[in-house]
């Protein structure tokens, strides 16, 4: 039966507005089968530990067939399952037992672009007027023969190559081999919404758009502006990119695609409670674009940009900074918050390098991500408050680290596997060498190190998510910041009678903070200790405090 004939009445559509998801990077998750690969067995088998966290959701990265030229990202068939990962029958048995856990499932769709062995491509590609000859994005040389204007690929280099066969360059915005779409073609829009309806008749509970402002192209092909030294920043590329010269203006962040995520929200409306978050990708108008797309109510359900992924420290003011440009951007919308995923290098080595207490500072910063207004995305291992992976260059597999290493090392320090216990081999991974590392230091914070202690990482996760669900404001409410006080940051979280303010002291020595005028209660079961007298409180380093207005 599909999902959409479901009654409407017994779901809550509104389940996404304040949701905590969990993402799982299926290569490096649980291999079941000793091919030294994670898969759809492996993740279902380790749902219990999902479902311990206390998440609502999780987002599994692309499982479609590819020829895993960018891991999955270059699909060459949306509507089946790699054979390294399983097979649609173990997608379904996986769907089946999140669901029986209480888990919603929300799966990576790569859009903007498909593998060069697609047959849609391998037959774009074959001549000029063939019938999906107009479904990639193709293009004359100039007189001279080089490519038809200066755009370049975010992973390195120009963003077009010559195909000998058809005498014309392709378009990519990544590697050569993940050819750009053409969703200026209606037959290419209605083709990928099937793609659509395809899961949704499977069961999943919504979506992750990999990429979604690089949907479109601008018809004329205009060249991009150079950008100014002083604009540039690493929130989406590294420094040592090119592709940071550029302001990108017409090779993506395209006004059309407002009607395409118009479309495409008008198929998920058909089905009952299905949500998706879009992954916006700029370095200087990211916000103001998830505001565009998530504006009306009728386009994307929320958006996440790069800010609290790019390098930036974190402090007092740069959290308040985001939280309001995001509230004057996207005054309609609504965030997804991630500290860490399968791009970026994991937050406790982004921001916590020179720190000594990195499990105080993790559990501080998990508290942080879980009480900001908006919903959240935890990435796997950051319950463990595992670091950054520093791998042997001979060990890569990331085309993007061993373009630009050693100045840039790609995103392999973040995807190593998941460690389960550390007195089996692998961590418990696999029982054969995976297919990156598994680092020593993650085998001593594997899960059967920290399960049942409560001084843990991970039992603060579990602990702190509880008291989490246990106040609304958290995941529903309004936002409203207090004057920082140095390294303390202060805001209150506001919902039907319930006010809640929250209290960080954002460093390595204890602090003293005044609270705001107000009676204020101090709040238990968060894991955070502090000492509280009058209007003052002391929180140790990395500390917090939580307490409801009475």
């Amino acid at each position: 039966m599909s999902i959409a004939s479901q009654s409407i009445s017994t779901v809550d559509k509104d389940w996404w507005r304040g949701a905590v998801i969990y993402q799982i990077y299926p290569r490096s998750y649980q291999d079941s089968n000793g091919d030294g690969i994670g898969d759809l067995k492996g993740i279902a088998v380790r749902l219990p530990h999902v479902a311990s966290l206390g998440v609502d959701a999780i987002w599994i990265s692309p499982f479609f067939t590819s020829p895993m030229r960018d891991f999955g990202y270059d699909v060459s068939n949306y509507e089946d399952v790699d054979p390294i990962f399983g097979t649609l029958a173990d997608f379904d048995v996986m769907v089946a037992e999140a669901h029986r856990l209480g888990i919603k499932v929300m799966i990576d769709l790569v859009l903007s672009h498909s593998s060069d062995r697609h047959p849609w491509f391998v037959e774009s590609r074959s001549s000029k007027d063939n019938l999906k000859a107009d479904w990639y994005v193709w293009a004359d040389a100039k007189p001279d023969g080089t490519p038809p204007n200066n755009w370049l690929s975010i992973f390195g280099g120009s963003a077009w190559a010559w195909d000998p066969t058809r005498m014309q360059y392709y378009m990519h915005n990544f590697l050569i081999s993940q050819p750009d779409l053409n969703l200026h073609n209606p037959e290419v829009q209605d083709r990928l919404l099937d793609v659509v309806r395809f899961w949704l008749d499977r069961g999943v509970d919504g979506f992750r758009l990999d990429t979604i402002n690089f949907y479109f192209h601008d018809r004329e092909l205009r060249d991009n502006p150079a950008l100014e030294p002083s604009r540039r920043n690493a929130s989406t590329a590294p420094a040592v990119n090119p592709y940071n010269f550029q302001e990108h203006l017409y090779d993506k962040n395209r006004p059309e695609n407002l009607k395409f995520l118009q479309r495409f929200r008008a198929v998920l409306d058909e089905y009952p409670a299905i949500a998706a978050v879009g992954e916006v990708g700029d370095s200087q108008r990211g916000l103001e674009i998830v505001g565009e797309y998530t504006s009306g109510g009728d386009k994307m359900h929320m958006c996440y940009a790069f800010e609290f992924l790019a390098p930036d420290p974190l402090s007092p003011d740069r959290v308040e900074d985001v939280m309001k440009d995001f509230a004057v951007a996207a005054p309609e919308g609504w965030a997804c918050w991630a500290f860490s995923n399968h791009d970026v290098v994991r937050h406790v080595s982004r921001w916590g390098s020179l720190v000594a207490d990195r499990d105080a500072l993790a559990k501080q910063y998990a508290a942080l991500i879980l009480t900001l207004r908006g919903s959240v995305c935890l990435y796997q291992g950051e319950e463990l408050g595992l670091t950054e992976a520093d791998l042997a260059y001979q060990d890569l597999q990331d085309p993007y680290g061993i373009q630009f290493w050693p100045e840039f090392k790609g995103r392999d320090g973040c995807r190593t596997p998941m460690v389960w216990d550390s007195q089996v081999t692998q961590g418990g991974f696999s029982t054969v060498k995976p297919w990156l590392p598994v680092p020593v230091e993650h085998i001593l914070r594997a899960v059967s190190v920290q399960n049942g202690d409560e001084n843990s990482v991970l039992e603060q996760y579990r602990r702190f998510l509880t008291f989490r669900k246990q106040h609304p404001a958290f995941a529903k409410g309004e936002i409203a910041f207090t004057e920082p006080q140095g390294d303390v940051l202060l805001y209150t979280r506001h919902y039907g009678s319930e006010t809640i303010l929250c209290v960080f002291n954002m460093s390595a020595t204890e602090t003293t903070a005044t609270l705001p005028e107000g009676s204020w209660q101090a709040l238990a079961g968060h894991g955070f200790a502090s000492n509280n007298y009058g209007n003052k409180i002391d929180i140790p380093a990395w500390g917090a405090y939580f307490a409801r207005l009475a």
